[in-house]
This record gives C-alpha cells, structure tokens and sequence, in this order.
C-alpha cells in the first residue's frame, strides 16, 4: 500500500505543478501518466494490472471515450507482437535456442564480459536486417538458457535487448520509427535518405554504443570464465531443422519485403502479417509445434503494456497536449545549435519511456518539423536525430518492444531496467549530440 501510496502522491502533485502552465485537463493527462509510470517502476501492482489503468482512468477524467481506449489495445501492431510471442514458445518447446547458444557461444570467450559483448552484438547485427522486435524474441531465451546466476542473466537479457535497440537503427528496415521517417520526409517532398547512406550515416554512433553498453553492464561483476550450459548438443533433431527452415524463410521474406528507395520498392506486405502468419504456422499439423496449451505462455501482460502506450499517445493528441507542447518549444527557436540539440534530444528520449517510440515518433515529427520551420537548424538534421532517440530509450519497458520483451523474460525487474536505461539514456543523449554536431550535418 505504501507503493500505491506514493504514487498517488506524486500524481496529484504533478498535477499542481502542470497547472502552472497547462490547463486542467492537460495537468490531468500527465499527471495520470504519472501515476502509472511510477506503478510500473515500483512495482506496487502487476504489470498487466497497471497496463490496463487508463480503460478506467481517460474516460473517468474525460480524456478519452471507453471505445476510444480500448480500441488501442487492439492496435495492428500488437499482433506483431503476438505472432513473435507464438515463434519465440516454439524456439523454446523445440529446444532450438540451446542449438544456437552452443554455436554462438564458441565463438567468443566464456567470460561474463564476452559473452556480454557477444550477445549485444549479435543482436545488433540481426536487427540491422530484420525487425528489432522478432531479434529480441529469438535471442533472448538463449540468454534466460545459459546461467542460473539472476544477476548476470538480468544482464544478458539486457545486452540483447539493448542490442536490438542499437541495431535497430544502423538500417531504415531495423525499427518501425525509421520507416515513419522516411515517410514522412516523403509526405513534405524533402529528398529521402538512401539505404548505404543510412548505413554509412548510424554506424559509428552504434558502434560507440555497441563498445560502451556491454562494458557498463558487465561492471560490478567479477569477470572470470562464466560456468555457463553449454553441452554438446551433437546433430539439429528433425524438429530444430525444420523451425530453422521456418525462421530461415521469415528472415528471407522479412529482407525482401523491405523497401529499399530508390533502388527497391519491396514486396509491399504489411509485417504485421507477416509475423502473424509465421506465429499461427506454428500450429498447423505436421509443420508447427504448438498446440493451444502452449498459449499460455504468451505474456499477455506486454500486450496489455502497448495497449495502454497506444492510449497515452491518442490521448496526446485528441487533448491537444503534443499541440501546446510544441507551441512552448517554440521558445527554442533563438537557442545555439547544440542546445536544440540536446533539448530535443532529451525530450524525445525520455518521453518515450512512457509510451511506445513508434506511437511517439509519429506525434513528435510533426511538432519537430514545425518548430524547424522557425529555427536555423536543418529540418532534415533534427527529425533525424528525433527518430534516433525514439530508439535510444533504454529506461521503461514500454518505450520499446526490446524492452518489452526484456521484461516478459521473468529476467529482468522495472528497477534494474530503470537503473540502468537511465545512465544508457544519457550517454545516448550524449553521443547523439557529438555525432550529429560533427558528423550527421555534414552529410544529412
């Protein structure tokens, strides 16, 4: 009680200081985003509890209708989610992650702070080529698989999920706020920015991240060589080989579907489906693995967590709050280059902690495009930079789907993912602002 307690506190409080400068209702919005932020990280009620908050609260407060909340909870991109849910069950049922943890493992040392390293990696390179999302369902139970260490699984899973964060942005196929940015660069008739040039643009900003985030997580650890489960696994069952032709496909199908302006339009299949498809193939007979028992595994609590990140951002704009936010940054417009920078930067990254950075990023390019309009920095510079952040958020499990994921592991509590997104959120900020001050502008 004293958890709920003092989040009830801290809402009504915010709720005051907001009135200073917003109205009523816009004081009630963020002061109920408040409240169940400060639920998620303390952890006072189960998470799908929470996430399931504002069906009672927006239409209480008059933010939202009940049917203009609950029809978030079935956003399209959900069902991503729960056709990864479906692939990850049968990755775990048929023993396939233990395969691959044996092969990847090999290659690097066994110690705490290189197979950190490995992981990370890893991770970041398969969500350079396929949706961050679907990298961290697969590789994460490789994690949860390899120690009974709590504290140093809560790192790995972190490493991988931080990873697939890092990756995502290297191309514009990696994460859904990359895709919205070029289309909405398209939508204002601003020149898109090619694939290689995307690649050339983020790499070494994700490899600064990719040499710093490992070695952060592997601190406070003794790093000696790690008894890690491996066990020589001999020959893929028949099982493993056919999962792995499956997942082979969806990778295949994923990379070509991508559409790579001006060089390559795709296939123009929505991903959702296509993960969804992939997810319900796993229970058909004599192809899948899974029958409708295995469905209880699906964390139904992370669906909860993105229905109501969905809410938070429709509630944003049918209040008008991401308007008045904007007409108040537009006191930036006189401010040196890199404290736009770093302002934006810092808005961006933070207040996607509470809410889904591909909801986020759809409300923030339009108010980051007007506010360039009246400033002398580059349109194309500070929308790109916006994008970025909107995948740099390390803090809250809602933020991103990594994240998300991270935390339906059973690995990972609010509190270390908070503890250590937020230091890796500063250092983004950081990074971001260096690389874009002395490298983006010269080529964006």
């Amino acid at each position: 009680m004293k958890k709920i307690a003092l989040a009830l506190i801290l809402s009504i409080i915010t709720y005051f200081i907001a009135g200073l400068t917003f109205n009523p209702q816009h004081s009630i919005l963020i002061s109920l985003i408040v409240l169940l932020v400060t639920l998620w990280t303390n952890e006072a009620l189960p998470l799908g509890v929470v996430s399931l908050f504002p069906i009672i609260l927006f239409p209480s407060f008059d933010i939202l209708t009940t049917n203009q909340t609950t029809q978030n909870y079935s956003n399209s991109i959900i069902f991503l989610f729960l056709g990864g849910f479906m692939i990850a069950i049968a990755t775990q049922k048929t023993q396939l992650h233990e395969y691959l943890s044996n092969k990847l493992l090999s290659l690097f040392p066994h110690t705490i702070k290189g197979i950190l390293f490995s992981l990370a990696i890893t991770s970041a390179f398969l969500s350079s080529l396929i949706s961050n999302t679907t990298t961290a369902l697969l590789l994460i139970p490789i994690a949860a698989y390899l120690t009974e260490d709590t504290n140093i699984r809560m790192r790995m899973v972190l490493a991988i999920a931080y990873g697939a964060s890092i990756g995502g942005i290297m191309t514009p196929i990696g994460t859904p706020p990359n895709l919205i940015l070029l289309g909405f660069m398209e939508q204002h008739s601003m020149e898109a920015i090619p694939f290689i040039k995307w690649i050339f643009i983020t790499a070494p900003l994700s490899l600064l991240m990719l040499i710093i985030i490992p070695f952060v997580l592997s601190l406070g650890v003794k790093d000696s060589k790690l008894d890690v489960k491996i066990e020589e696994k001999g020959n893929l069952t028949v099982d493993q080989k056919r999962l792995l032709y499956i997942l082979g496909s969806l990778i295949v199908v994923l990379v070509v579907n991508s559409k790579i302006e001006p060089y390559y339009s795709g296939l123009g299949l929505n991903e959702k489906g296509i993960l969804l498809s992939y997810g319900l193939l796993m229970f058909m007979p004599k192809i899948g693995f899974l029958t409708w028992e295995d469905t209880k595994k699906i964390p139904y609590e992370i669906i909860f967590l993105f229905g109501a990140g969905f809410s938070i951002a429709a509630a944003f704009s049918s209040t008008g709050l991401a308007g008045e936010i904007a007409n108040y940054l537009l006191v930036l417009t006189n401010l040196p280059t890199i404290l736009i920078i770093i302002i934006v930067a810092s808005l961006v990254t933070f207040t996607t902690e509470v809410t889904s950075n591909t909801a986020l990023i759809s409300i923030v390019l339009p108010i980051i495009y007007s506010l360039s309009q009246v400033t002398h920095i580059d349109t194309t510079l500070i929308l790109f930079i916006a994008t970025i952040c909107a995948s740099y958020a390390f803090m809250l499990p809602i933020a991103t789907p990594p994240n998300a994921i991270a935390l339906s592991s059973g690995a990972v509590r609010v509190k270390d993912m908070a503890k250590f997104g937020f230091v890796f959120n500063i250092l983004g900020i950081i990074l971001i602002t260096i690389t874009a001050l002395v490298y983006w502008q010269f080529y964006l």
